[in-house]
């Protein structure tokens, strides 16, 4: 990474009750000087999609050459953003099993968001203690609550 004067953490959570269910996600972007809490759900949706949704709607809040650590515990979004997305585009958004690329418009978004800056990727294991995952959680699960009776 880049000598940035300032790096931005973000830790992403999603969250599904039932899968395909209500979802959430949940983001938490923290620097040494300030930290912001997202959050937002969907009314049918699978857990992978608001994996992705948490990371694509913290990126879009944050302008463009920034030094960024995204701490996950989705292994589908950092393996997907870092190893698999390469030969998906270049096998036309299909699987090695020739099998079209699901969530593919997410994907998409990810994959511009992520060109505009320098990103490390971490992945943690979920409901594991580590504190910004259990933040994003709490925030992605605080959006499916708010919004059961809708």
């Amino acid at each position: 990474m880049k000598n940035f004067k300032e790096i931005i953490k973000i830790y992403t959570d999603g969250a599904c009750k039932g899968n395909p269910g209500i979802g959430g996600w949940g983001a938490y972007l923290k620097t040494e000087l300030y930290h912001e809490e997202l959050n937002g759900f969907s009314k049918n949706t699978t857990n992978n999609r608001m994996e992705l949704t948490a990371v694509i709607e913290a990126l879009a809040t944050i302008g463009q050459n920034v030094g960024i650590i995204i701490t996950t515990d989705s292994q589908y979004v950092k393996n997907g953003i870092n190893q698999w997305i390469f030969n998906w585009k270049k096998n036309g958004w299909k699987t090695a099993a020739k099998q079209p690329v699901k969530n593919k418009d997410l994907w998409i978004k990810l994959d511009e968001l992520v060109q505009k800056n320098d990103i490390e990727w971490k992945w943690v294991k979920g409901h594991s203690g580590h504190p910004g995952n259990e933040k994003a959680d709490q925030l992605a699960n605080d959006a499916i609550e708010e919004n059961l009776e809708i």
